[in-house]
């Protein structure tokens, strides 16, 4: 299983391991010290022996890279943030399919709708349902009527 942190993280561990090592430690020794397995530490003392410091560097991620950068997404966030009228929309309402306009008018790129949720919950948005309220109501009229009929109808202990 890997282990928790990014992989510059991992590498600073292997690093430290690698410092430890070169002092003389024994392996077991290093192993308790950077929380790692002492198989783990053997096997970066072998890469370290084959290959030397570049063999403990992190590698880079498998798999397609995304099509949006991080100052992009930081910068989608920034135009989320105004609102959907400020873009243009006739409602204060954001849905995955304006989210993925926003996305092809701003950056150029295409992503399907149900694909931008993706993006919305790595960027810390989570899903949400307007209320409801019908348009006659009158909030001066329910302040009125829990104030004085509500007593009156609600059942005494």
């Amino acid at each position: 299983m890997r282990p928790h942190g990014s992989p510059l993280q991992l590498e600073a561990r292997r690093m430290r391991a690698a410092e430890l090592l070169a002092k003389g430690m024994r392996p077991a020794e290093v192993a308790r010290a950077v929380g790692s397995s002492p198989s783990s530490v053997a096997r970066w003392k072998e890469a370290l022996s084959k290959r030397g410091v570049e063999g403990l560097k992190a590698k880079p991620a498998p798999g397609r890279p995304p099509r949006l950068s991080s100052p992009q997404k930081k910068k989608l966030l920034k135009v989320l943030l105004r609102g959907p009228l400020t873009n243009g929309y006739s409602t204060d309402l954001w849905t995955l399919k304006r989210v993925a306009e926003v996305i092809e008018r701003t950056f150029g790129v295409r992503y399907h709708s149900h694909h931008v949720w993706t993006i919305l919950h790595g960027l810390g948005w989570s899903c949400q349902k307007p209320e409801r309220q019908a348009r006659e109501r009158d909030e001066e009229a329910i302040r009125r009527w829990r104030r004085e009929d509500w007593p009156r109808i609600k059942k005494s202990p």
